[in-house]
């Protein structure tokens, strides 16, 4: 199965729930409040936009390479100025904003540092560039250990969709590589209080068949492994954890 533009925004929003809390520490670390020109780079269809304009007064800029996803992006966040383009080529003026963002993005970008780069050469001397969030699946830690295959072969569709897995542990390289000063990366806790709501997991699951659909060995086994995800999680065994990181940088200019 391949997934619809709104089954993709649904799990952009599902992202933006697991990393709300980080994602409120970094506001404040970069006065979001005080801001008046916040870019979105790979803003998707907006669902970080969408909050923003609840958050801050600022004009707000979204920028993605797809349409279809920004064709969502504006009925989420009509006040914001959305554009079509590369996240290599900003097409933008030098020192434009006073900051420049991304969630979820940098480990679908072939040249992260270029991107970087560009973030910064947009923003003004004294801003801030933030990555609210980086996976890195080298660090992922599954239990039952029999769901443990899952994610194997998660990083390696990742891969194969020529992501980068493991792009959470390289932000702080690449934040230095970019020039950036006062750089602070850290990475998002974990917590298992209670189970996901049953559309949360069907919707996980969704994506994990997407990514797999194509793995002889996964599609074999999918019923017997689903069927152990939701045992698991009914006996409140189950842990899923992926080091998620963050990173702020002020532009040293």
């Amino acid at each position: 199965m391949t997934l619809t533009i709104y089954q993709w925004h649904q799990r952009y929003q599902q992202q933006a729930r697991w990393t709300q809390n980080l994602r409120y520490y970094v506001y404040e670390q970069v006065e979001i409040k005080s801001s008046h020109r916040i870019l979105d780079v790979g803003c998707g269809t907006g669902v970080i936009l969408d909050e923003l304009t609840h958050l801050s007064p600022a004009s707000l800029f979204g920028l993605d390479i797809s349409l279809e996803a920004l064709s969502i992006s504006k009925r989420m966040s009509p006040l914001s100025l959305d554009t079509q383009a590369d996240a290599l080529h900003l097409p933008f003026r030098s020192a434009s904003f006073d900051i420049s963002l991304c969630h979820f993005v940098m480990l679908w970008i072939q040249k992260p540092l270029l991107a970087l780069q560009e973030m910064v050469r947009v923003t003004r001397g004294g801003g801030f560039i933030c990555a609210l969030a980086e996976p890195d699946y080298g660090g992922r830690i599954d239990f039952p250990p029999e769901l443990s295959e899952i994610g194997i072969w998660q990083t390696e569709a990742l891969r194969e969709q020529g992501a980068n897995p493991q792009m959470g542990r390289e932000m702080r390289a690449l934040f230095t590589g970019a020039g950036l000063q006062d750089i602070e990366v850290g990475v998002l806790g974990g917590q298992w209080r209670k189970d996901a709501a049953s559309g949360e997991f069907e919707l996980e699951w969704e994506v994990i068949q997407s990514d797999l659909q194509y793995k002889k060995e996964f599609v074999e086994g999918a019923s017997e492994l689903k069927t152990l995800e939701l045992s698991s999680r009914a006996k409140q065994q189950r842990v899923l954890f992926v080091p998620t990181f963050y990173a702020i940088g002020k532009v040293n200019r």
